[in-house]
C-alpha cells in the first residue's frame, strides 16, 4: 500500500500547482455541477455535493463559482450537460487502473483513455474487470506536525475510524464513507487540522511493479490526470519510492 500511498500524497501536492493553471478548479466544478444534478443544491441533505463544497473552499475557489455551479446542476442556469462515465484497464505489470471522468462527450472521451492506456503499455478492459479490487472508503489526511500517533489513535478510533496509516510527514485516516463527517467534527472538536478528506477508492491488495515498467504506469497515471476529462484515477500498485519520486519531479 505505501508506494499507492506516497503517489496519492504527491498528487495532492501537485494539485495546489494545478489549482494555478485552473486544472483543479475546473475539475471541482464539474464535481459540484454533477454532485446538484444527482442529490439536489442543498449541502445539508447532499452529501457529495456538501463534501465537494468542502473541497473547492479548500482550494480558496470563490463562492461566486461555486453557487454558479450548483445552479447549474440544479438546471437553474444553462450550461453543458455532464454525465459520468467509469473506465477500467490495466497497466503495465497486471495493475488494475479505475478512471473516473465528467464528459460532455463520451465518444472523445473514451478514444483518448484508450489511447492513453495504449501508449503506455496498458490496455483498456470491459466494464467489472477491476473495480472489484477497489473499496469504498473515507480518507483523512493529517500532517503530523508534533502529533503522535497513539494521541490521534485515541481520538479518532472512538469517531468510527478503521484504520491509521503513517506515511513520511502525514497519517492517512481511513473510515467508511458514512462516518466521513463524523470523523471530521471529531478531528475539529479536538482541534486538530486535517489537509483533506475525501471519499475515494482504496486498493484491497496491491501489485508489485517495479523498473521499466514501474516508470511505464506512472507515466500513464500522470498522462491520464492531465486530461481534463478525469476526475479521480487509482491503480493498486506498489511500487518502490524512490522510484515515484523520480518520476514525480
Amino acid at each position: 500500500m505505501s508506494g499507492h500511498s506516497k503517489w496519492s500524497t504527491i498528487k495532492r501536492r501537485k494539485e495546489k500547482v494545478d489549482a494555478k493553471k485552473g486544472r483543479l478548479f475546473t475539475r471541482l466544478i464539474k464535481e459540484i455541477t454533477i454532485a446538484a444534478k444527482q442529490g439536489g443544491g442543498d449541502p445539508d441533505g447532499n452529501p457529495r455535493l456538501r463534501t465537494a463544497i468542502a473541497t473547492a473552499r479548500s482550494a480558496s475557489m470563490p463562492s461566486d463559482n461555486i453557487d454558479r455551479a450548483i445552479k447549474r446542476g440544479t438546471g437553474e442556469l444553462p450550461g453543458v450537460v455532464y454525465e459520468e462515465v467509469t473506465y477500467e484497464g490495466y497497466g503495465p505489470g497486471g495493475v488494475g487502473v479505475l478512471v473516473e471522468t465528467v464528459t460532455d462527450n463520451k465518444n472523445r472521451t473514451t478514444s483518448e483513455i484508450r489511447r492513453i492506456f495504449t501508449r503506455h503499455g496498458g490496455n483498456l478492459g470491459g466494464v467489472g474487470c477491476v473495480s472489484w479490487m477497489f473499496e469504498q472508503k473515507g480518507v483523512v489526511l493529517v500532517e503530523k506536525g508534533g502529533l503522535s500517533e497513539e494521541e490521534l489513535l485515541t481520538k479518532v478510533l472512538e469517531a468510527g475510524a478503521e484504520d491509521v496509516r503513517t506515511e513520511d510527514e502525514s497519517y492517512e485516516i481511513i473510515c467508511n464513507p458514512p462516518t466521513l463527517d463524523t470523523l471530521k467534527d471529531a478531528l475539529r472538536m479536538s482541534n486538530i487540522p486535517f489537509s483533506s478528506a475525501e471519499v475515494t477508492r482504496v486498493p484491497q491488495t496491491t501489485v508489485k511493479v517495479t523498473g521499466h515498467k514501474a516508470e511505464q504506469l506512472l507515466r500513464l497515471m500522470e498522462e491520464m490526470e492531465e486530461f481534463e476529462d478525469v476526475q479521480n484515477i487509482y491503480a493498486n500498485f506498489d511500487i518502490p519510492d524512490e522510484v515515484i519520486q523520480r518520476v514525480a519531479s
